[in-house]
């Protein structure tokens, strides 16, 4: 079947997306920023994808921008490109280093914006901006994250045009509405905790210690980084004094901390056995 004909179902297509993706970055940079495809395809067949799939996946991703071919030492492959070396950098900071709690002394950021209906796809961008980056919804058109994020926030709308549309505030909570009640409004916490208790649950059971199999190992680093990555996105990294005292973020972090310490060096090492041919 063609790479640009793919019968994938949307779900399957966006695991593949999603795996090969976690793999260009915890893998491929480690490696040298450059994948055999032969290579990445047995090594993603042991993850769960099948050679059309990852193919398929990496067509796409190539079309986006990420990568471009390249062969090296007789081998066909594919080196990231600076935009994809770009995105993944970004991500780093949140994905491999979970955001710490804000210090409720620093105060807030609060966004309002007013952008017509004729440029509904413009806000639409500027709301999910916001929100990947850990702003809550409190109000039409209000966005509130801890005062750390105002440059990330500026940045984002700035890179929409809508600077001209939009308020940016920085201060403190001094009374009205309790601080937890806007809190609980701006953020579904209950849905970001319950995804926290899912991988601690998922993966909490793994060996501690070295692990005796390279290709389990490989198996097991890939799918924690690929479920782990998602899940600080979603968390604004919101002061303890707001959150529950059973918040399960620092037992999860703490969890995803000591796997990767187990498990990068044996995975990464069967890894690249598959970087020969």
């Amino acid at each position: 079947m063609s790479e640009t004909k793919s019968a994938q179902p949307p779900a399957a297509a966006r695991r593949s997306r999603t795996l090969l993706v976690s793999f260009l970055g915890a893998v491929v940079r480690p490696l040298g920023n450059w994948m055999p495809i032969a290579g990445t395809v047995e090594l993603l067949a042991q993850a769960g994808l099948d050679a059309s799939s990852v193919r398929t996946a990496v067509f796409r991703l190539k079309k986006r921008g990420w990568l471009e071919s390249e062969s090296r030492s007789g081998l066909r492959g594919y080196a990231l490109t600076p935009a994809a070396l770009e995105a993944l950098a970004a991500g780093d900071e949140v994905i491999w280093h979970a955001r710490q709690p804000a210090d409720l002394g620093d105060g807030w950021c609060l966004v309002n914006f007013s952008v017509p209906e004729s440029a509904r796809a413009v806000r639409h961008k500027l709301t999910a901006h916001l929100a990947a980056l850990g702003f809550g919804n409190i109000g039409a058109a209000v966005w509130i994250a801890p005062a750390r994020m105002l440059p990330a926030a500026r940045r984002a709308i700035a890179e929409l045009d809508l600077t001209g549309q939009c308020a940016v505030f920085v201060g403190d909570h001094v009374g009205g509405q309790q601080l937890t009640s806007m809190v609980g409004n701006g953020w579904d916490l209950a849905e970001i905790d319950r995804r926290y208790r899912a991988f601690i649950e998922e993966y909490g059971d793994l060996p501690a210690g070295p692990a005796a199999d390279d290709a389990q190992a490989f198996v097991s680093y890939l799918s924690v980084v690929d479920h782990w990555r998602k899940l600080p996105f979603r968390d604004p990294g919101l002061p303890p004094e707001v959150l529950t005292e059973d918040w399960s973020g620092p037992a999860a972090v703490r969890l995803f901390e000591r796997l990767v310490a187990e498990l990068d060096g044996p995975a990464l090492a069967h890894a690249a056995r598959h970087w020969s041919g």
